[in-house]
């Protein structure tokens, strides 16, 4: 393999920065309202204690979820029709959208019903994003990589999500030094929301000045070959041509991303109303947690280029199956600050085998032609499914008595990961990502009846 030259790599690094921002500010928007639910829960659903208002703002979280496969299915298709950059200026401005009609909606004694609908609206809007960001970035990472580094490049996917996730609650400790409590229940939860709309349309410029992909270069120009004219493409390529790499890639997303979400977004949720942590605290502790999260994942994907996909995802879920029950029990009953830092880093540990790798394990398992269509649309599902529906499930367990059974459902979750990584063979390390339908069907595992 020849050695990178500082030009190309300087251009490769460019690229992913620019790729990397967006997609910062997307999931800087998307987990501004899962943060700051707590403050303005009130604001749109007024009735009920504070478990029924965080429910209320928790299934609006899940309906924006909902969209996200119409996302990954829609701007799937469109990536792979009219170039990757183009799919993600697309998203960023439509995630931007959706947070200025949050940051300016009235409340529910205001305009009354008008208020929790035009908060569905936005956060449908923003689900259609989100839903074509990850397969579209998952693509482009993977696509503008160099051979045998492409672990390593493509686990910036998940630094740029956790980097969105920190900066919101970056402003949410900053706003919290400077408002008190009333200050941020009354208008102090809109900021944040204004803040991503501006940053969204600076990063809707920046990205149009990305470069597109080799892979997507050559693809468009292969298809437009007379030879090229009857070839299928879209979702009937994908389901036809492809089914066995969409189960494999639907059963690495179930585990991961319903650990992603509890470790991540609701944990905060759940040292304020389990644990009794202050919010505050609770936030500095998501924080510092996410932090050292965020620093994990390039030496995931870096290992994974030198040891294979594999064993870091066994890492991730044969871990993930042993220590959710108990850590999630301890934290429910522990206030010591300290004690929900190490213990949601630890988990957190875990999760990194899957978070750094998974832009580039599904990314592998498709083609250019329906790269974008099928790790988005694919990932979407999921996310859908079960990633949104996380925390509904959780507080729905809370508010019913049973909050443990919740720990058990991950675990099983988990899984379900642990399985689809037996049935799958490590892809080619030599592999290009180029024309790879026997790559790709070389990295599912033929399972065989005896």
């Amino acid at each position: 393999m020849s050695q990178q030259t500082a030009p190309a790599r300087s251009r490769v690094i460019a690229n992913i920065v620019r790729g990397c921002l967006g997609n910062l500010v997307e999931w800087y928007d998307w987990f501004v309202y899962a943060s700051f639910s707590i403050y303005f829960a009130h604001v749109f659903f007024p009735e009920g204690d504070q478990t029924a208002q965080l429910l209320s703002t928790a299934v609006v979280f899940a309906v924006g979820f909902f969209m996200r496969p119409l996302g990954g299915w829609l701007l799937g298709l469109y990536g792979d029709r009219f170039g990757r950059r183009a799919a993600l200026t697309l998203s960023v401005t439509l995630m931007s959208v959706g947070s200025l009609t949050i940051a300016v909606t009235p409340s529910y004694q205001t305009i009354g019903l008008a208020a929790p609908v035009l908060l569905v609206v936005a956060r449908l809007a923003q689900g259609l994003s989100v839903g074509g960001e990850f397969g579209s970035s998952a693509s482009y990472l993977s696509e503008i990589a160099p051979s045998g580094r492409r672990g390593f490049y493509s686990s910036f996917n998940y630094v740029s999500i956790v980097l969105g996730q920190l900066s919101a609650l970056a402003v949410m400790i900053v706003l919290q030094s400077l408002l008190d409590e009333e200050q941020m229940a009354q208008w102090g939860w809109r900021v944040p929301f204004a803040i991503g709309a501006v940053a969204g349309l600076v990063v809707m410029y920046l990205r149009r000045s990305m470069e597109e992909s080799e892979h997507y270069e050559r693809d468009r120009i292969r298809r437009s070959a007379p030879e090229a004219a009857g070839e299928r493409r879209g979702l009937f390529a994908l389901l036809t041509e492809y089914p066995l790499q969409v189960i494999a890639v639907l059963g690495f997303a179930i585990g991961g991303t319903v650990a992603f979400y509890t470790f991540t977004t609701y944990l905060q949720k759940y040292l304020v109303n389990t644990s009794g942590i202050p919010k505050p605290t609770a936030a500095l502790i998501n924080f510092a947690a996410l932090f050292v999260f965020m620093l994990l994942q390039p030496a995931a994907g870096a290992l994974s280029d030198r040891i294979g996909r594999k064993p870091v995802m066994f890492v991730f879920s044969v871990g993930g199956m042993l220590i959710t029950v108990p850590v999630m029990t301890v934290l429910g009953h522990t206030r010591d600050p300290w004690v929900a830092f190490l213990l949601m880093t630890g988990a957190l540990v875990f999760v990194s085998g899957y978070a750094a790798l998974s832009s580039i394990i599904k990314a592998e398992m498709f083609p250019t032609k329906v790269r974008a269509l099928g790790v988005g649309l694919c990932h979407a599902l999921v996310t859908a499914t079960f990633g949104g529906m996380t925390e509904s499930v959780a507080l729905v367990l809370k508010q019913s008595g049973r909050e443990s059974t919740f720990f058990w459902y991950v675990t099983g979750c988990i899984a379900l990961t642990f399985v689809a990584t037996l049935l799958v063979r490590e892809p080619s390390r030599e592999s290009t990502l180029d024309g790879e339908d026997t790559a790709s069907e070389r990295a599912l595992a033929r399972t065989t009846s005896k």
